[in-house]
């Protein structure tokens, strides 16, 4: 597990903030009886669309006031849920991304698009699970 990430209730299920928990799939923590017990004292549902998520990095975006849950993900929910905040042309770079680590093909090449897209070089190590220096010098290249 990494640092908490939350849950949280906008007013304006309209507003284009966090992720909808059941977009990013299964979460785990949706299950747990604090989960359960926060939703009910709410007055919510896992499924209500004012019900949204944000990863760790992104708790300062939480609007002040919104009721809140700090919430345990895994690594792989993690990573999931980052993927559904980027822009749809990064999502798909970010997604070659991920599938490379079951091949070693193009990695420079792809690499390389990747960080001409915008993809941060640390999103890029945490997706293809390349090692920092080979991100930093196909940059460099």
């Amino acid at each position: 597990m990494t640092d908490d990430a939350y849950l949280f209730l906008l007013d304006d299920a309209s507003a284009q903030l966090g992720v909808v928990p059941a977009a990013v799939g299964e979460l785990a923590c949706m299950e747990t009886p604090a989960v359960r017990a926060w939703l009910d004292a709410q007055g919510s549902t896992p499924t209500s669309p004012h019900l949204r998520v944000l990863p760790p990095e992104e708790r300062a975006a939480v609007p002040e006031g919104a009721e809140r849950l700090p919430v345990p993900l895994s690594e792989e929910e993690l990573v999931s849920l980052r993927h559904h905040l980027v822009p749809e042309p990064l999502a798909r770079v970010e997604e070659e991304l991920l599938a490379y680590r079951d091949s070693a093909d193009g990695r420079d090449g792809l690499i390389g698009r990747a960080l001409a897209a915008g993809v941060a070089p640390h999103r890029i190590v945490e997706l293809t699970g390349v090692d920092p220096a080979t991100v930093t010098a196909a940059a460099s290249s």
